[in-house]
């Protein structure tokens, strides 16, 4: 194997020290700002001159924090598992059973994937609001029940597995939801686990329809939350940079703890 020259691996990696630069500047320019007064707010200080905590204290004053990370987690948690429910039973059926219109069914779930979700939005916004759900968990979660990406990613890992293993089972007297379940779930666990890391990640950047579901922060998500913020206190940039500080530090927390899994999570879905 040819040897890189010095040159070209100096350049790569200056550009890539580059690349981490301005990845992480938004962050440094985001805890920076949430130590500063308001008057130094727009300077280019390397470093706070008079570091404050006063921008914390206001911040978890007007803002519910806590409360809007629980509905953050709360909401990410229920999509990911109704998603994941529907994914696994909507798969199963397509792979175990042979029925006319098959084919068409499938095509059908794939093209659903290609419609915007801006494009529906009204129409659940109606029933939901019909039902009586506005400024509910539930109301937020109900339209993302289903998710064509995890219905499509399970039939792939489903496909893949032994059909000789399903027909024996079935010989045993094993159920369908036993063949779910005791058969097939434990060989494709590492599959499950990476696309609900997907999941969960998509409900918690989900903005749009929480946008227009709640309009009170105690109900909202963190990302509204901090919308309905900068609403209210539109020249508290300082306040507004430590309530975000906040709102980021369990989600980093959660990548720190799991960044082999999710990195392997984009990596089997981004190739599929």
């Amino acid at each position: 194997m040819k040897r890189k020259s010095p040159a070209v691996s100096i350049l790569q990696h200056g550009l890539l020290s580059l690349m981490c630069v301005i990845a992480l500047f938004p962050l440094y320019w985001m805890l920076n700002s949430s130590f500063k007064n308001e008057s130094d707010i727009f300077k280019s200080d390397f470093l706070p001159p008079s570091p404050i905590l006063s921008n914390y204290s206001y911040a978890f004053e007007q803002m519910p924090i806590f409360r809007m990370m629980f509905n953050s987690f709360g909401v990410s948690i229920l999509m990911t598992a109704l998603q994941l429910s529907t994914g696994l039973l909507a798969a199963y059926a397509l792979v175990r059973w042979r029925f006319r219109g098959q084919t068409l069914i499938f095509t059908l779930l794939s093209l659903t994937w290609l419609i915007p979700f801006q494009s529906i939005m009204i129409p659940n916004y109606v029933l939901v609001n019909d039902m009586g759900m506005n400024e509910t968990l539930m109301g937020i979660v109900l339209p993302f029940a289903v998710s064509t990406f995890a219905i499509l990613s399970l039939y792939q890992s489903f496909q893949s597995f032994p059909k000789v293993l399903i027909e024996a089972a079935c010989i045993d007297g094993q159920s369908d939801f036993g063949i779910l379940t005791r058969l097939i779930l434990p060989n494709i666990k590492s599959s499950v686990a990476s696309l609900g890391i997907i999941l969960f990640i998509n409900g918690w950047n989900e903005y749009l329809w929480p946008m227009l579901i709640t309009k009170k922060m105690e109900n909202a998500p963190l990302q509204i939350g901090l919308k309905l913020f900068v609403n209210s206190d539109s020249n508290m940039w300082g306040s507004l940079m430590a309530a975000t500080t906040v709102s980021c530090l369990p989600i980093l927390l959660i990548y720190l703890l799991l960044r082999r899994q999710i990195v392997d999570s984009f990596v089997r879905f981004g190739i599929k």
